[in-house]
């Protein structure tokens, strides 16, 4: 498997959409949730305003966003309990008991509103699949954070905990805190809850090109953080390099991944590099920025491909639908003539003709069967991969078979057939894909002339010098020709001046004489004429050397 075939099986991970109803929520389900939201209160304790829960990162709110996603207003239950633990055990609230449940109580609401809004918005498409729901999912969290903050911040000063004083920098405290943890977590933890996203992560993380991103992201980490100049982030910038490396090469699950590593260590480095309080905050709205850019070059990346995987399956669907038309349209011909050679086979049973005299037809029946599993062959060969067998041919070899079939009926209906030239050069070509081309030029030119009197029917071949390594096989009629109208689509698929005409013939044509490195030229006007341009046997050898 190629390395972009890798990578495109990783981008349906992340495109579930959301379930109409939740799925069951169990105990391990409601224990896992609590022991999460606990941990990851744990976790992100750093830099807290007012002794309360108001950090710079609060992916714990992620969490349960996530779970009442999955399983609805049932996981919300949870959270509230895990608030109180968090409380007493991460912080040492001096607050009464009452007055943390109230908070915890409202916090959970808050977070299964955004989650209701979410499955809303996104309940028969996923979240982030394109970059519209990308946006529209950031908004609804921006927007849900800041009213839950600004009810907390409200209940804080209500119920005496915080003067009102410290309203707003409450506010702002909590809105960046529970953003940034949204933001940032959900879409990992979101993956990560999806059976598809968990293997996807892991075919991720075990690729030798990950293992290069994360040195990278260890380096840029410790030059951002490490090399002075902390206070005013002159070095953050480069935290971009690994972020857009990683979202380019796995798409929306690489950023999503990337995004996450840079906030542990951030969080990491905040701990123990001594921050202040007001550059910890600003340092998280950096990071917001730096995963939203990650975000929406890994779902322009996810978008970009599936375009591709789209174009590829409709090129194949196309390719095949020209196949099986071309199939169609050549096996039209030998298919006549056995059917022709059995009637004559009737005929001279009927007559009591000798086994001698029916010795030819069966032989040309066999001869026509040949043939007509020799194109599909061939042809299939063609579309399936452009493959062409070239060996040297006689141009007067290839036009005699070419033009066999028409003889009998050139005496059939009248038409003065002709060829004539120059038939001792040689070629270089499949002659059974080169005899499709011209069997296709003969057989609209003898259909052009039927509606000419039988003493204007005239078809010709003619074959000359073009150029010095080019031989021009010329196609002719005393039909009515094409008008000048048509030139500009007259090689367009399913475009047929035949009521019966499926329209590929000239379509097919053109590309077999293309793959030849030749040609195919007409003339417009008040005859037709074919032009088979075609390099000849040295050119061709003088090419692919």
């Amino acid at each position: 498997m190629s390395t972009h075939d890798n990578d495109q099986h990783l981008a349906p991970a992340h495109t579930d959409p959301l379930m109409k109803s939740g799925s069951e929520f169990r105990l391990m389900h409601g224990l896992l949730l609590f022991a999460g939201y606990v941990l990851f209160d744990w976790a992100s304790y750093f830099h807290p305003l007012h002794d309360l829960n108001i950090t710079p990162w609060n992916p714990a709110a992620a969490l349960g966003v996530v779970f009442m996603l999955r399983h609805g207003w049932r996981a919300a239950l949870a959270i509230p309990p895990a608030i109180v633990i968090g409380d007493a055990w991460v912080r040492v609230i001096s607050a009464s008991f009452m007055t943390i449940v109230l908070l915890a109580m409202l916090l959970a609401a808050g977070y299964f509103g955004i989650a209701a809004v979410l499955k809303h918005t996104f309940r028969n498409s996923g979240m982030f699949v394109d970059r519209g729901g990308l946006l529209v999912w950031m908004l609804i969290v921006a927007i849900g954070t800041l009213i839950i903050s600004f009810a907390f911040g409200a209940a804080l000063v209500l119920l005496g905990v915080i003067p009102a004083s410290s309203l707003p920098s409450a506010l702002a405290g909590h809105w960046i805190g529970d953003c940034v943890g949204i933001i940032v977590a959900m879409p990992i933890i979101w993956m990560l809850t999806n059976t598809k996203g968990r293997a996807a992560i892991a075919q991720i993380v075990t690729r030798p090109e990950a293992a290069a991103i994360l040195i990278t992201a260890v380096l840029t980490f410790s030059l951002a953080f490490g090399a002075g100049g902390l206070a005013d982030y002159k070095y953050f910038y480069l935290l971009f390099l690994p972020a857009i490396w990683c979202a380019a090469r796995f798409g929306f699950m690489g950023a999503a991944l990337m995004a996450a590593s840079t906030q542990i260590g951030i969080a990491i480095g905040i701990n123990y590099l001594d921050f202040t309080l007001v550059s910890a905050f600003e340092i998280q709205v950096l990071t917001v920025v730096l995963a939203s850019v990650g975000f929406l070059l890994g779902i322009v990346v996810d978008e970009q491909r599936r375009i591709s995987e789209e174009l590829q399956q409709s090129l194949r669907l196309a390719a095949a639908g020209e196949m099986a038309g071309a199939i169609a349209h050549e096996l039209n011909q030998p298919l006549t003539a056995i059917s022709a050679y059995s009637d004559a086979c009737e005929e001279l049973i009927a007559r009591g003709s000798s086994r001698d005299d029916l010795r030819e037809p069966v032989r040309r029946i066999v001869k026509e069967s040949v043939r007509a599993a020799e194109i599909v062959r061939r042809l299939r060969d063609f579309f399936r991969s452009g493959a062409t067998r070239l060996e040297k041919v006689q141009a007067r070899e290839l036009i005699d078979n070419a033009s066999e079939p028409f003889m009998a009926r050139a005496k059939r209906e009248n038409v003065r057939f002709s060829v004539s030239g120059d038939l001792t050069r040689t070629l270089l070509a499949d002659p059974l894909q080169l005899e499709v081309v011209l069997r296709n030029l003969l057989a609209n030119a003898f259909d052009a002339v039927s509606i000419r009197p039988p003493d204007r029917r005239e078809v010709a071949i003619n074959a000359r010098l073009d150029e010095p390594n080019q031989l021009c096989i010329a196609v002719s009629d005393t039909g009515p020709g094409l008008p000048e109208e048509m030139r500009d689509n007259l090689y367009e698929p399913f475009r047929s001046t035949k009521t019966s005409g499926l329209g590929l013939g000239l379509a097919i044509s053109r590309a077999i004489v293309q793959a030849h490195g030749g040609s195919l030229r007409v003339s417009t006007g008040a005859s037709g004429l074919f032009e088979l341009l075609l390099p000849l046997e040295k050119d061709i050898r003088d090419d692919h050397s």
